[in-house]
C-alpha cells in the first residue's frame, strides 16, 4: 500500500428501470443528483471537500430542454459549494467510466485528492424531436414530423451502422453463433437472480433506494426493472432480430434503460486523513478505439493495451466484467481474450458478469461504466479480495477498461 494509491472509498447506484418503467418521466439529472447525494452521505462526506465532479451521459437530446453543463447543475442541485469543478463527458456507454479515469488521473497528478466519478440516462425520457429547418424556422400549413433520436441511436443518420448491426456481423467472423448468445442472455437472467436470492443486490450496497415525490402519488423502486425469470431459450429463439442484424435481437441484447451511477475516489493519504476505509484501489485505467464496425472487439483490445503497460495477462485476473451492450461484445471480446483457445474460453466465461450483465440489470448507458466497475468490486469484497477487470466498449468503437483490486 501507498500513501498515493487511488482508492474507491464509496460507490452506490440507483436502480436500475425499464425503458416503460415507473423511473420513465423521471429526467436524468434528477437521478444523478440523487446517486451523487447518497455517495457522499454514505460515509459522511462533506461536498465541500469534493474537488471534481465527473458526470457521464449519452444522449443529450433527453436532457436539451434544460440546456446544457448538466454535470454543473447536478452539483448545484446536490447542495455542493459553488466552487466544485464539474465536467460533463459523453464518451456514449463509456461515459462513466470515462469519469473514473479522468478522476483517477487528477488523483495521480496531484490536481486533487477528492473527485466524484459519476453518469446518468434515462432513455425512456428522450423526446420525440422536431428539426430546427422545419419547426425554427417556419413551416406551412400541416403537421410536423417528429424524430425518434433513439432509432438506431441517431448513428444512420451520419452513414454508419446501427450498433446492434455490426455487432451482429463481426459475432459471425469470429464464431459467435445467434444461438451462443440466446445463451449468455438466458445465463445473465438467471445469474441475476440467483445474485438477488444470495441478498447481493440490496438496498444499501451497491443499490440505494430511490424515492421521488412528483405531484402525483410518490414512486419508490428499490430493485432493478428488468431482469426477467420467465424466459427460456426457445422464446429467445423465437425473436427476431433488429436493424438487419443477423444475430441480435432484444432479448440478447440490453433494454433501453434509467439510472445513475456515483463512485468516490481518494487518494489513500486522504482517505487515512478523513479516517474512511478504502473498498477498493484501482491499479490501472486505460481508454482505447478502433474501427467503428469492430465495436465488439474493443473492450478485449482496451484490456490488451492496459496489460502492455501492467504487465498482466488474463490468467492474472480473478473476476472480469464486459458490459453486455450485447450478448455478442461479451462474447467476441472474451475469444479475444482467451486468444481463440476453446478450453480458455470457457474458463473465462464461468469468471465474467457472475452475477448477472446488462442484459438483465439494464444499460442506462451513461450510468453503465460505473456500475460494472462496482458491481465487480463489491463480488471481490465479498470473496474476501482479489483483482478484478471491467471493460466497455462504446458507439463507434470506442473503450475503456480499468482494474481493481481488493
Amino acid at each position: 500500500m501507498n500513501e498515493n494509491d487511488v482508492v474507491i472509498v464509496s460507490a452506490v447506484r440507483t436502480p436500475f428501470g425499464r425503458f416503460d418503467g415507473v423511473l420513465k418521466s423521471i429526467l436524468s439529472m434528477d437521478l444523478g443528483v440523487l446517486a451523487v447525494r447518497e455517495v457522499v452521505s454514505r460515509i459522511g462526506l462533506d461536498p465541500g471537500q469534493v474537488d471534481e465532479l465527473y458526470y457521464g451521459t449519452c444522449i443529450p437530446a433527453e436532457y436539451a430542454i434544460y440546456t446544457n453543463v448538466p454535470a454543473r447543475q447536478i452539483s448545484l442541485l446536490a447542495g455542493f459549494p459553488e466552487k466544485n469543478i464539474s465536467l460533463t463527458i459523453d464518451r456514449a456507454c463509456c461515459s462513466s467510466m470515462t469519469a473514473l479515469r479522468l478522476g483517477y488521473r487528477a488523483i495521480k497528478a496531484g490536481d486533487a485528492e477528492v473527485v466524484i466519478a459519476s453518469g446518468a440516462e434515462n432513455m425512456g425520457n428522450t423526446p420525440l424531436i422536431a428539426s430546427a429547418a422545419k419547426a425554427r424556422w417556419g413551416v406551412r400549413l400541416g403537421p410536423i414530423e417528429l424524430e425518434d433520436v433513439l432509432f438506431e441511436l441517431g448513428y444512420g443518420r451520419k452513414g454508419f451502422a446501427p450498433v446492434a448491426t455490426d455487432a451482429g456481423f463481426v459475432a459471425e467472423e469470429f464464431g459467435v453463433t445467434r444461438q451462443m448468445q440466446d445463451e449468455w442472455a438466458l445465463q445473465s437472467h438467471g445469474k441475476y437472480f440467483r445474485a438477488l436470492h444470495d441478498g447481493k443486490f440490496k438496498a444499501g450496497e451497491e443499490l440505494m433506494r430511490v424515492e421521488i415525490a412528483p405531484k402525483k402519488a410518490p414512486i419508490v423502486l428499490d430493485a432493478d426493472e428488468s431482469p426477467r425469470e420467465n424466459i427460456s431459450l426457445e422464446k429467445l429463439a423465437a425473436l427476431q432480430t433488429v436493424y438487419g442484424s443477423p444475430t441480435v435481437t432484444a432479448g440478447n441484447a440490453p433494454g433501453l434503460n434509467s439510472g445513475a451511477s456515483a463512485v468516490v475516489l481518494m487518494s489513500r493519504r486522504k482517505a487515512e486523513s478523513l479516517k474512511l476505509k478504502p473498498l477498493a484501489k484501482i491499479v490501472a485505467c486505460e481508454c482505447g478505439a478502433g474501427t467503428p464496425k469492430y465495436m465488439a472487439c474493443v473492450p478485449a483490445e482496451t484490456i490488451g493495451k492496459m496489460f502492455a503497460k501492467t504487465k498482466n495477462v488474463i490468467s492474472d485476473i480473478d473476476l472480469i466484467e464486459i458490459n453486455e451492450a450485447f450478448a455478442a461484445v461479451t462474447l467476441v471480446s472474451l475469444k479475444m481474450l482467451a486468444g481463440n483457445d476453446s478450453a480458455k474460453f470457457e474458463e473465462l466465461k464461468q469468471k465474467t458478469n457472475v452475477n448477472g450483465g446488462a442484459i438483465a440489470i439494464g444499460h442506462p448507458v451513461g450510468a453503465s461504466g460505473a456500475r460494472i466497475t462496482m458491481t465487480m468490486m463489491y463480488e471481490l469484497i465479498r470473496r474476501g479480495g482479489g483483482t478484478g477487470v471491467a471493460a466497455i466498449c462504446g458507439g463507434l468503437s470506442q473503450g475503456e477498461a480499468i482494474m481493481v483490486r481488493v
